[in-house]
């Protein structure tokens, strides 16, 4: 298998207390994985106060499941909201 075929790169949005986080709203990165969980386990490295944190992954402005694949070139990290 082509190893470069695994390799992306991604533009990541944070949101909330998430990019009080990491200290970025927004950040590019090359990632070598291929599904959403792959994607959280570099993230975790990096900043590993996320993996405590609650939140979901937006890909085309739309919530989806840590298992699904990447299909987009943004992601988004959202933050729970709270009603009103």
């Amino acid at each position: 298998m082509n190893l470069e075929s695994w390799i992306m790169k991604l533009n990541i949005k944070y949101f909330g207390m998430l990019a009080e986080l990491t200290q970025c709203s927004e950040e590019t990165m090359v990632v070598e994985a291929t599904t959403i969980d792959e994607l959280l386990e570099q993230l975790f490295d990096k900043y590993p106060g996320l993996q405590e944190k609650d939140f979901q992954v937006a890909q085309d402005q739309q919530i989806v499941l840590k298992e699904n694949n990447i299909t987009a070139s943004e992601l988004a990290l959202l933050p729970p909201f709270s009603g009103g």
